[in-house]
């Protein structure tokens, strides 16, 4: 409905609807550098404290230079300001001098500290549309974020990150070495190095660079003899790693490279191979082979039987605000990392908040019929074969009711099931259940965790939690 005539703005002749006018344009741009010149005064952006050394030390080194010439330049420069001062003067009265100077000696320092912050920008981020301003303002809000500690494998944990690193840049992501199907397991059978994928899923969901970098870490190669199946991420960490000796160091190198928000840690530097006991009595090896039990997985174990943890995993636990366990295939993804026992013993002594996040959908092979109480029990279950009898996550976070859909039905004839909650049950068994949304508002083609969606539910479970400390 088009407005009344008296409320819409005179047209010029000629003009067409819409148009702006290059007055107008200058109006809107000068409006926008004042709020931004505004914005720059805002507490913790580090820098007017740095500006006011700057200018302290100036005026300190022109009292030295002065000092030295035994103070003549400070008798010339009082002189030339009282002449300069009663000159102004005689011209316009004290009345009007004095806030017109100090009108232009502000414009002077706007102008100048705007064009110097303009051009930082340009030479820091040319093709970044970012102001410079904005982006410190971003990046103390993110350095100001809880420390997270988030375990897992898989795309799960990926998409946990992607998410997260909106709210914080103090992320350490565990992540489980036990994969030996795929890219990684080629890599890891032929060339002897731990497997790369879940680690290059994770650097590449915390990665801050140009985004055309980050596509060429996930990219796979579809054709050529010995390169089709493999990504250039897999590869690239491989070859690090022969390189430097170790997989942490090549996570350390590609990290610079990746500007990573946080830290990516393997759960372990052992080559480490995964086994289960079955319900019907039958043992299987390999991770790629759990995924596709025959019969009820009854516990899980791996050779060697008690891998060591790196520093940098245990330092991260214990400093952190929050510790959150998924989402991820429960025996072949979030398990692994619970055999190294000193991660366990880790996560035991931290007085931090812990949370487990549970999946949408059961696995074929792995969880089937297995409800969120049932993913729970498999937990518990594979702390205490390892000795561990206190609950380690007392804190669920579970999808909402998905109801019934075509999308549903189709998961359904592949053999997946919602994993449902009983959140009434948890709750009589001293457990803290939270329920959202977790694969968002929008349509898709996929039942998965949303990385916008379960990171605001993740926080919003942080949050509740530090105001009731």
């Amino acid at each position: 409905m088009r407005p009344p005539r008296s409320s819409r703005p005179p047209r010029r002749r000629g003009q067409r609807p819409g148009w702006v006018g290059r007055g107008d344009l200058r109006q809107q741009d000068l409006v926008s550098r004042s709020r931004r010149a505004v914005r720059w005064l805002q507490p913790g952006l580090v820098v007017k404290r740095w500006m006011l050394t700057s200018g302290l030390g100036l005026l300190v080194a022109v009292l030295g230079a002065a000092i030295w010439a035994d103070l003549q330049p400070i008798y010339w420069t009082l002189e030339s300001i009282t002449w300069l001062l009663r000159h102004i003067t005689t011209v316009l009265p004290r009345a009007y001098t004095g806030p017109l100077v100090l009108l232009g000696g502000g414009a002077m320092i706007w102008l100048g500290q705007s064009r110097s912050f303009g051009s930082i920008q340009q030479a820091l981020a040319p093709e970044k549309g970012t102001v410079l301003v904005d982006a410190l303002v971003a990046q103390r809000r993110l350095n100001r974020g809880p420390a997270i500690v988030a375990i897992g494998g898989g795309t799960g944990l990926s998409t946990l990150l992607s998410g997260l690193k909106r709210y914080s840049s103090n992320l350490t992501a565990i992540v489980t070495v036990a994969d030996d199907g795929g890219s990684s397991g080629v890599l890891r059978r032929e060339l002897g190095v731990q497997p790369p994928g879940d680690v290059r899923n994770c650097l590449a969901a915390l990665a801050t660079e140009e985004p055309l970098l980050t596509r060429l870490f996930q990219y796979r190669f579809q054709a050529g003899t010995g390169l089709e199946g493999h990504s250039f991420g897999n590869l690239f960490l491989s070859a690090l790693t022969a390189i430097t000796g170790s997989l942490e160091s090549a996570i350390t190198a590609s990290s610079r490279v990746l500007a990573v928000q946080g830290q990516v840690v393997p759960a372990t530097n052992a080559d480490v191979r995964l086994w289960a006991e079955l319900e019907d009595g039958t043992r299987i090896e390999g991770e790629s082979t759990i995924g596709h039990a025959p019969s009820p997985i009854v516990r899980l174990g791996c050779t060697p039987e008690r891998p060591p943890a790196l520093p940098r995993a245990l330092e991260a636990i214990a400093h952190a605000d929050l510790i959150v366990l998924g989402p991820g295939s429960l025996y072949t993804s979030l398990l692994p990392n619970l055999l190294v026992p000193e991660l366990v013993e880790a996560i035991g002594r931290s007085k931090a908040p812990r949370l487990y996040i549970c999946n949408l959908m059961t696995q074929p092979g792995e969880t089937d019929g297995l409800d969120v109480t049932g993913h729970l029990r498999a937990l518990e279950a594979q702390l205490a074969s390892l000795g561990v009898e206190e609950r380690l996550f007392t804190a669920v976070l579970a999808q909402e009711d998905l109801g019934s859909g075509p999308l549903v039905e189709h998961y359904r004839q592949r053999g997946a099931e919602p994993v449902a909650c009983d959140s009434r049950q948890l709750r009589s068994q001293g457990y803290e259940v939270m329920l959202a949304p977790l694969q968002g508002t929008r349509p898709s083609a996929t039942l998965r965790h949303d990385p916008k969606s379960v990171a605001l539910a993740v926080m919003r479970f942080y949050k509740r939690h530090r105001k009731a400390q």
